[in-house]
């Protein structure tokens, strides 16, 4: 099987390293090209990257040269992956899909948009079939694919199974480590022994992005579930990890078995389970019986990353609650780009 060939925009940054990373040896997909800052242009990828990653580069990125992010110096591979800046994002990804790429990006430029999927492949891969008038709709001659905010992603995997019971109203807290904010975002240091009770833009993303996922197909865009709802966001000091709390109020007819929720929890699968795709989870949602569970330092690497740790589920007062855990580098960005993609290619997408 041919495999196809990719770029990557933002490779020395930390999503982009977990990138090369997961490229590494990838049955679908050849690392062909990187892209990184106009200093870089030019040198090794080993040269020029800081490398944070555990284990050494892959051999097949050490003596990959940097180019820069324009169309002609990514003619001849199949897919661009995004890795790169919000700020940056936005011109550089509609030049390469006005010159004919297809993009995965992980930025929140046209995350909104109707007819531009938003993907999170377990909840809603079916929103891929926007793809086929997308080109028509906007005169492009590629195609752009998005993946929503880091604790997004990680949120709404527990809620797919659970959107039936999302009709009266929604209470989210979520504790996002100091990684959220990328290299040039908040330091570690400026999180040490401290907790920042604010992020801004996150409160607004988070649920509108949740509702647009778990929203319908219809006359090629897609209706966003409509679901009352309230964020806050925490920056907490640790270096990876993005836990929520979800509070679900019911109407009091609603008769709920937390046993039922749990089972059906622990049961959801979706197409990359069903594909066998080769960075997806076996099980995306695994639930804790312990009280104290999930945490960072035990639970965050389950599934190579890309399943999301479920815990602390009750029912109280028409309220059900449960406590979601994920990795906002892998499963809430490098991971689901990736997987987005092979997602595509299973699909004939690509």
């Amino acid at each position: 099987m041919d495999k196809l060939r990719v770029s990557l925009l933002g490779s020395t940054g930390m999503v982009g390293q977990k990138m090369v990373k997961i490229l590494a040896n990838h049955p679908y997909f050849d690392l062909e090209k990187v892209s990184a800052s106009p200093s870089k242009i030019g040198k090794k990828y080993i040269d020029a990257v800081k490398w944070v990653e555990s284990g050494d580069i892959p051999e097949n990125a050490k003596d990959l040269r940097i180019v820069s992010t324009e169309p002609e110096d990514h003619k001849d591979v199949d897919v661009v992956l995004s890795a790169l800046p919000n700020e940056l994002a936005e011109d550089i990804e509609l030049k390469l899909v006005k010159s004919g790429k297809i993009v995965v990006s992980n930025a929140s430029p046209y995350r909104m948009d109707p007819d531009i999927p938003l993907i999170n492949p377990e909840v809603n891969w079916e929103h891929l079939e926007l793809l086929k008038t997308q080109q028509a709709k906007r005169n492009w001659k590629g195609l752009l694919i998005k993946n929503p905010n880091c604790t997004a992603s990680i949120i709404s995997l527990p809620l797919k199974p659970l959107s039936n019971l999302l009709t009266k109203k929604m209470i989210i807290t979520t504790l996002q480590a100091v990684s959220g904010a990328g290299y040039n975002g908040i330091s570690f240091m400026s999180a040490y022994n401290n907790i920042i009770p604010y992020i801004k833009g996150e409160e607004e993303k988070i649920p509108k992005e949740i509702g647009k996922m778990l929203g319908n197909l219809d006359n090629g865009q897609i209706i966003n579930k409509n679901i009352n709802s309230r964020v806050t966001s925490i920056r907490v000091p640790i270096k990876v990890g993005h836990m929520g709390i979800i509070n679900i109020l019911l109407d009091k007819e609603d008769k709920i078995d937390i046993e039922d929720i749990k089972k059906e929890l622990k049961a959801f699968k979706s197409l990359p389970q069903e594909k066998h795709l080769p960075t997806a989870p076996r099980n995306p949602i695994i639930v804790n019986e312990d009280e104290n569970r999930p945490q960072p330092e035990i639970d965050l690497k389950l599934e190579n990353g890309m399943a999301v740790s479920v815990g602390r589920i009750s029912y109280e007062n028409n309220v059900l609650r449960l406590v979601v855990l994920g990795d906002n580098l892998i499963r809430g960005a490098a991971g689901i780009t990736i997987l987005t993609l092979e997602v595509m290619k299973e699909l004939g997408y690509v």
